[in-house]
């Protein structure tokens, strides 16, 4: 069973608007006083709060009474043209076209320009199967520019009706009549939780610190001490233990992404209670990810995993390492994600183990 309702802009009104209830599952139409249009996605362990045309970005998650997003400065999302104008969403799509923080001789936005698209349409999909019922958000976002790139974007979110983990994806089909460059990251921002300990499916020597230092960091003596420590032992950061050397941002790239049976290489962030947040995704769609710990008054986040087709040092930097993928005239790329949280009951059942890896 699957149906689908086109979603219209005048659906959305300060006065919440009920659009879909099933038993264990509802979807509510709002608008912020920002006028920000929003969806809120329910289910029986909790919520997402969708903005269907602003670049269709995760806004907020909760399940099991347990906050997913990131400590954020803003109340409420803006209208904006930049992902530093709104920032602090649980999610967004980062790229397509750049991707990253930019360099002194790059000129593209911070993260590119996918994160606050406005959507040229928007649509909520409801179905089930043998698991139970399901809800997705889903639309499209034509880029095209004159003597420039042309590309379809089609982003979705999907959360079943039992479930506190959901499915992301991100297909792009390249509209234009030559090879169009192509960086997608699927930015993660989870919550920080004080004493977690990272888990990752990694081969030796997938993980190393970014040594680069972008503009908007600020570097303090303590601080710069301790990432030349990581710099030369990066496993020594596994457990969120010393706040106080989070702020700047401590960054780390990780490559060699292990599958294991499924397919997925998996990454968690286990919690002292025995719950987990986690991360899937497959190596051969995401040859990169990348790891971001931030804590200061104003916000706090351990982004554990970042899947993405590059690292984020910007467009000319990751051009110079080979890392700008190519879609050729007409060919299309897909890309998901399965991610949100484990509870501690079903970590003792061994929900999506970490199971031995294979090398992807």
């Amino acid at each position: 069973m699957r149906g689908e309702i086109e979603l219209r802009r005048d659906d959305f009104r300060e006065t919440p608007r009920t659009l879909y209830r099933a038993e264990g599952m509802s979807v509510t139409a709002f608008a912020y006083p920002s006028g920000v249009e929003a969806l809120r996605l329910e289910n029986r362990r909790g919520q997402l709060v969708v903005l269907p045309y602003l670049g269709q970005m995760i806004w907020a998650a909760a399940f099991d009474g347990r906050d997913l997003t990131m400590k954020q400065m803003f109340r409420q999302p803006k209208r904006a043209a930049s992902i530093i104008d709104t920032y602090g969403c649980f999610m967004f799509h980062s790229g397509l076209l750049r991707n990253g923080c930019p360099g002194p001789e790059d000129t593209h936005a911070l993260h590119g320009e996918m994160p606050c698209a406005p959507m040229d349409r928007a649509s909520l999909v409801v179905g089930a199967d043998q698991h139970g019922g399901w809800l997705e958000v889903t639309g499209e976002y034509e880029y095209v520019q004159g003597f420039g790139s042309h590309y379809l974007a089609r982003p979705s979110v999907r959360l079943a009706e039992h479930e506190a983990l959901m499915r992301i994806g991100m297909q792009v089909t390249n509209l234009g009549g030559t090879p169009m460059e192509l960086m997608y990251m699927a930015h993660l921002n989870y919550a920080y939780v004080p004493g977690a300990r990272f888990e990752q499916a990694l081969g030796p020597g997938g993980l190393r610190l970014r040594e680069s230092v972008p503009a908007h960091v600020r570097p303090t003596p303590a601080w710069r001490d301790y990432t030349a420590a990581l710099a030369r032992e990066p496993e020594r950061l596994a457990t969120l233990d010393t706040p106080g050397l989070y702020d700047p941002e401590i960054v780390f790239f990780m490559n060699r992404a292990r599958a294991g049976r499924d397919g997925l290489a998996h990454f968690r962030l286990h919690h002292p209670d025995g719950g987990a947040f986690h991360t899937a995704y497959r190596p051969e769609q995401f040859p990169h990810a990348t790891r971001w710990i931030l804590h200061n008054a104003d916000q706090q986040v351990a982004a554990f995993a970042l899947p993405s087709t590059c690292e984020p040092e910007g467009y000319l930097a990751e051009q110079r390492k080979g890392h700008v993928a190519v879609l050729a005239p007409g060919a299309r790329r897909e890309f998901e994600v399965l991610t949100g949280y484990l509870s501690p009951a079903e970590m003792m059942e061994g929900k999506y183990a970490m199971e031995p890896a294979r090398d992807a």
